[in-house]
């Protein structure tokens, strides 16, 4: 009987961007239609790590500790007198994340999905703490 190993081991380079984007496409397919509606329009950008003034902004030590990042403004912040505003973006930053898939060994699909679903979150409104509040329930 074969025995599981981490998708870590399998590989013999690092995924890519478009790797990083294929998950993230395919994490965004299989959300439900009715919260699918309400990210039409939100882009999903990777880069290798976030820049020094993401890093500044978010009082954040290392580039590595930051997997993904919501840029825009939540639905409930919204008002039909809005002046034009920059598209929302979901960044989800490659370098972090493969930092994170080979510590912990989980599959990186799955950890994909988590951080897009985390960030989804924050465009939907929810603080930190009311995510990870959920994530516990």
């Amino acid at each position: 009987m074969a025995q599981h190993r981490p998708l870590a081991h399998l590989h013999t380079t690092p995924p890519t961007e478009a790797d990083i984007v294929a998950l993230a496409e395919r994490a965004l397919a299989a959300i439900p239609e009715p919260l699918r509606r309400h990210i039409q329009g939100v882009g999903i950008q990777v880069e290798d790590l976030a820049d020094d003034d993401t890093i500044a902004e978010m009082e954040i030590e290392s580039p590595y500790d930051l997997t993904g990042l919501y840029r825009g403004t939540p639905i409930g912040a919204r008002s039909v007198m809005d002046i034009a505003r920059p598209p929302d973006l979901i960044f989800l930053y490659r370098l972090a994340i493969l930092l994170e898939w080979i510590e912990t060994g989980a599959d990186l699909a799955e950890l994909v999905r988590t951080v897009l679903i985390h960030e989804i979150a924050h465009h939907f409104g929810f603080s930190d703490a009311e995510i990870e509040r959920l994530e516990r329930e």
